[in-house]
């Protein structure tokens, strides 16, 4: 099983590990391609920081990350899973697991990511700001730009497994997968459901989505499931006490299977 996760836009800072070394981390295959981002994101914080905050839609009060950009290169280090920090990775916890647990979880967790394509959760990285939607001067959008690495070597890291996609919309536009992967990845969409005048509402809520991702994976991590198709997937999460919805609908043309996750409460 391979899970795919959005980063959190607050992140730990600090660190004690080396400095970063892009060679060092996983999916040797993005190395190329996160040295030219890499380098052009330094550049960039190293200029005209009122150019820098734009090309980042960073808020005055942001500004800050520009110098913590400006010296990646020498910055300490730190496990991905510890940098990324927010709802969705507070529910997580990988702190907390257990180590079976945590090595099903350095296995099998990507974190998609601006600056470095994807990374896995034991991949020392420093502290950074560079968001999927940026659009660097030279390169461009990032999303369009991390689809060609993406596409020679994410089905590689997917081997021929579950993928479950969690990621948000704008880590999406990074990497889909096709054909017969497709057909086997699933993505999640959280519903809270709620009673009002004695009828069912449900709506989708930030809180409650990212919440109940990081839940729903630590439950699997924990449990010790890996699930080889999208309705293994949904069965396992059934046994784990979650209402699961969709499955019965199969992928078709080529699209992922998209399942339901429906919570009335966190």
């Amino acid at each position: 099983m391979l899970v795919l996760l959005p980063p959190s836009e607050g992140k730990a800072t600090g660190g004690t590990g080396k400095p970063l070394e892009t060679g060092a981390l996983s999916l040797r295959g993005l190395s190329e391609a996160r040295e030219a981002v890499l380098a052009e994101l330094v550049e960039l914080s190293r200029g005209d920081e009122d150019k820098a905050a734009e090309v980042l839609g960073l808020s005055p009060g942001l500004r800050g990350e520009i110098a913590k950009n400006a010296e990646l290169r020498t910055a300490p280090t730190r496990p991905a899973g510890e940098i990324y920090t927010g709802v969705l990775y507070d529910a997580l916890g990988l702190a907390t697991l257990g180590n079976a647990a945590r090595q099903a979880a350095n296995r099998s967790l990507l974190v998609f990511s601006g600056l470095w394509g994807a990374v896995r959760v034991d991949d020392a990285i420093p502290s950074y700001r560079c968001s999927m939607g940026v659009k660097l001067p030279g390169l461009g959008a990032l999303g369009a730009y991390w689809r060609g690495p993406m596409a020679g070597v994410l089905p590689e890291a997917a081997g021929d497994g579950l993928v479950l996609d969690l990621r948000s919309a704008a880590y999406a536009t990074a990497w889909k997968p096709k054909g017969e992967l497709a057909g086997r990845t699933a993505t999640v969409r959280v519903l809270q459901s709620k009673v009002v005048g004695g009828v069912e509402k449900r709506s989708v809520v930030s809180h409650f989505n990212k919440a109940t991702k990081g839940r729903l994976v630590r439950d699997l991590l924990t449990a010790g499931h890996e699930p080889s198709s999208p309705r293994e997937l949904a069965e396992a999460l059934r046994e784990l006490g979650y209402a699961v919805e969709g499955d019965d609908a199969p992928a078709k043309g080529g699209k992922p299977w998209a399942l339901d996750v429906v919570v009335t409460e966190l």
